[in-house]
């Protein structure tokens, strides 16, 4: 069941949102969910892509497995 959210903004970012929603053809309410649901999915998932890349970097495989050498060798500290 939809919930409703009370979300409130001041004038300059009414019309951000305003203007961004008349420019996809959707309400403010749908624009506002719509906008939010992408940044969240952006934010806590990795493309495909963005995943094989991080998995062929030499450099940084290279700089992760130092690390694991340094944490089991105890050459860390906590701040």
């Amino acid at each position: 069941m939809p919930k409703t959210i009370t979300l409130r903004v001041d004038d300059n970012t009414y019309n951000i949102f305003r203007a961004a929603a008349l420019g996809e053809k959707r309400s403010i309410s749908n624009y506002i969910e719509f906008a939010a649901i992408s940044y969240l999915s952006n934010q806590l998932y990795v493309s495909d892509e963005e995943m094989n890349d991080i998995l062929t970097d030499k450099q940084l495989i290279t700089s992760l497995k130092k690390s694991e050498n340094d944490i089991k060798e105890g050459k860390y500290k906590i701040v």
